[in-house]
């Protein structure tokens, strides 16, 4: 059985140097065993066709230096306590919620943490609201043979971590809560985590999306973490700009 490379049809090699890539190692009794690289070859082949790619003003995202050393500590040391404890938050499904002003470091927190969840070779799909729904809705047009809404939506479901930029945003209809409520609903019931950031605090977010959706969050997310103050983007603008 062999697990090939995304997009490029050949096996690539083991990470471990066990097995011939394919994923399994062929004992002296003659069975196969799976190897160490066997699940994350297949997590990341899960994870095809959704958008994991950390955006280019975000891959120098650090703890060391701007906007992250000047955003409130109490909720940097957070995001780190949760890195920290990485393998153990994404199998028990716990996430991260963070809320508040325009321009005080929720996005630069939130792609820390996907950027370390792909170092370490497990699955994000890292959208804004507004781009996530707009690609569900491209399924509906696609042709026989094209992936479907039904495999968009598991691929979601199934992703390490859901990365979700400014929630609430999106115009409130029908079909954005149905959509939204069915993902949320769907990984809280799969334990798997999820991570949103968004300028609503938990009352106004439950008057946008509703009482369902949001304690669904709650369960999955804890707490929020409350992000308020300075807006960084105008702090560090160049000068004339």
């Amino acid at each position: 059985m062999a697990i090939a490379a995304s997009g490029s049809g050949k096996v690539g090699p083991c990470p471990f140097a066990k097995c011939d890539g394919s994923g399994w190692i062929l004992g002296e009794d003659d069975l196969a065993y799976k190897c160490e690289c066997l699940e994350p070859r297949l997590a990341r082949a899960r994870g095809a066709g959704i958008n994991s790619v950390i955006p280019a003003r975000y891959r120098g995202v650090s703890f060391d230096r701007p906007p992250v050393t000047g955003i409130d500590s109490v909720v940097v040391n957070a995001i780190r306590d949760w890195i920290q404890d990485f393998d153990r938050n994404l199998a028990e499904g716990r996430g991260v919620w963070l809320m508040g002003d325009t321009g005080t470091g929720k996005t630069s927190l939130a792609m820390l943490v996907s950027k370390e969840i792909l170092k370490r070779g497990r699955t994000a799909a890292i959208y804004s609201l507004p781009k996530l729904l707009g690609r569900i809705r491209s399924t509906y047009d696609n042709d026989p043979g094209d992936e479907s809404y039904a495999d968009f939506f598991e691929r979601l479901c199934e992703v390490d971590m859901l990365h979700l930029e400014d929630l609430g945003t999106e115009k409130r209809t029908e079909w954005v809560l149905e959509q939204l409520y069915a993902l949320i609903n769907e990984r809280y019931e799969r334990q798997k985590s999820v991570m949103v950031t968004t300028n609503f605090d938990q009352t106004q977010l439950e008057e946008q999306l509703g009482d369902r959706i949001v304690s669904r969050l709650v369960e999955i997310c804890g707490d929020p973490l409350p992000l308020y103050g300075t807006d960084h983007r105008m702090q560090f603008q160049p000068p004339g700009q």
